[in-house]
């Protein structure tokens, strides 16, 4: 699609419409002084199409990709090895240019593989219900807040430590009408006491695991705990794959399971689009947010499936929705399908372990070294050093070598002067010996 600009004319006659007298009129709630005049940007006013794109190149390759370097980054998005299959099936014209079913009785593909998707999201968190997928993790945990605040008629949420602040940030706005949201102190490394921030104001606690330190958490005293007092448990999963080699949530107590799913079929893709996951118990499913594809039979007995609920204001009365979630992310769950099935179940276990054996390996080299100390006493394929100077430092040096060392925590957590000697390191099945020898040396020679 080009992009067609309005002309003056055009600007003139819709401003004329709405009774505005210029365009700076429509802008007058902005305060003064987040506005920004043309002057601050120097940018020339016209560059041809070849004079663009060579600009683009050069600043794209400024960039170290993933692919091109040691690659020990995750906090949240994880570079895992997308076979081949994955893409060429899912740029089929039928599914590439596939949007949302609004009459999805005639998208049968799409409910199928919908249908297979939630059943192995089901399956992977231990859940006995789960939906055709939203926008990512962060944004799923947000819905299954606002879901708990709903089912049990109370306003406060209590975040764990360890919850990504990204996701905290989103639930924080988000909910930030609809109830009472309180993270937990920053307890790197550790597991902090919940049970005692829980009261009867609580609709429900939230804990990830692996946490964004990389710790393994056992959900089962925060589930009773919070089935004490009468809240829910949710729980976040932000690296599917461990769920290939860890206990479900759902088996651990947890009522709701959210998820980012990218790690299988997905890349990394700067960012996004991703493929939120979210399940729970069949007896909150009329609260469950977004889409549900069900199985049932046509009128002459043949097998078929149907959008079985679809809880959203564009299909049922704004006061009764469920979820302001406009789509499922269904191209990048369709890859997650296909990318989990060609693997199985035993496939993913493999897959799971691969990454705990590299990352273990990794953190006991890195341990070794002088000034070095491993904070995460359990995790999957991820943990976190303490260094001996400050982590960013030491990244933008690393990345200087071509070496992409690691998240520091100062970035996920720029005001905690306590967190910046921080790194967290992600080990998948990507990483090779060679690339572990690269960052052990260089931290050898640096530290």
């Amino acid at each position: 699609m080009r992009y067609l600009p309005l002309t003056p004319d055009d600007r003139a006659a819709m401003l004329a419409k709405i009774g505005a007298r210029d365009v700076d009129a429509l802008f007058r709630d902005v305060p003064r002084s987040a506005v920004v005049s043309r002057d601050a940007f120097d940018l020339p006013d016209t560059q041809g199409e070849l004079e663009v794109e060579r600009a683009l190149s050069r600043m794209a390759g400024r960039n170290v990709s993933a692919g091109s370097a040691p690659f020990f980054c995750g906090a949240g998005a994880y570079r895992h090895h997308v076979p081949a299959a994955v893409d060429h099936l899912i740029q089929r014209s039928e599914f590439l240019t596939s949007y949302t079913p609004y009459q999805p009785e005639i998208a049968q593909g799409t409910l199928q593989y919908l249908f297979e998707f939630q059943t192995q999201v089901a399956l992977l968190t231990g859940m006995e219900v789960a939906n055709a997928s939203l926008y990512d993790g962060s944004t799923a945990t947000a819905e299954a807040v606002l879901m708990a605040q709903r089912l049990t008629k109370r306003p406060k949420a209590i975040l764990s430590c360890g919850l990504h602040p990204h996701y905290a940030e989103t639930v924080e706005t988000v909910a930030a009408l609809s109830g009472e949201v309180i993270r937990a102190p920053i307890m790197p490394g550790r597991a902090e006491d919940l049970a005692e921030l829980i009261d009867d104001r609580t609709a429900c606690v939230v804990v990830q695991s692996p946490d964004v330190f990389g710790l393994i958490r056992d959900l089962k005293p925060i589930a009773e705990a919070a089935h004490a007092k009468g809240a829910l448990l949710i729980a976040v999963v932000t690296e599917i794959v461990s769920l290939g080699l860890l206990e479900p949530p759902g088996t651990q107590g947890a009522d709701v399971v959210t998820a980012e799913g990218q790690s299988i079929g997905n890349g990394l893709n700067f960012g996004g689009p991703y493929v939120g996951l979210f399940a729970t118990r069949e007896n909150f499913i009329r609260q469950m947010p977004g889409r549900l594809s069900g199985e049932t039979v046509d009128a002459v007995g043949r097998r078929g499936f149907v959008l079985t609920l679809s809880t959203r204001e564009q299909h049922i009365r704004r006061d009764k929705a469920t979820s302001n979630i406009c789509t499922n992310s269904g191209l990048c769950c369709l890859a997650f399908t296909i990318h989990l099935s060609l693997l199985g179940e035993e496939g993913l276990g493999r897959l799971a372990r691969a990454n705990h054996a590299r990352a273990s390996a990794l953190a006991g080299r890195l341990s070794n070294i002088d000034g070095v100390e491993l904070i995460t006493p359990s995790f999957f394929n991820e943990f976190t050093v303490r260094l001996p100077k400050p982590a960013a430092s030491v990244v933008d040096a690393l990345a200087e070598r071509n070496i992409l060392a690691g998240v520091p925590a100062s970035r996920l957590w720029p005001n905690e002067r306590n967190l910046r000697d921080l790194l967290i390191v992600a080990a998948t099945e990507t990483v090779t010996d060679e690339d572990c020898d690269a960052l052990v040396k260089a931290l050898q020679e640096m530290l």
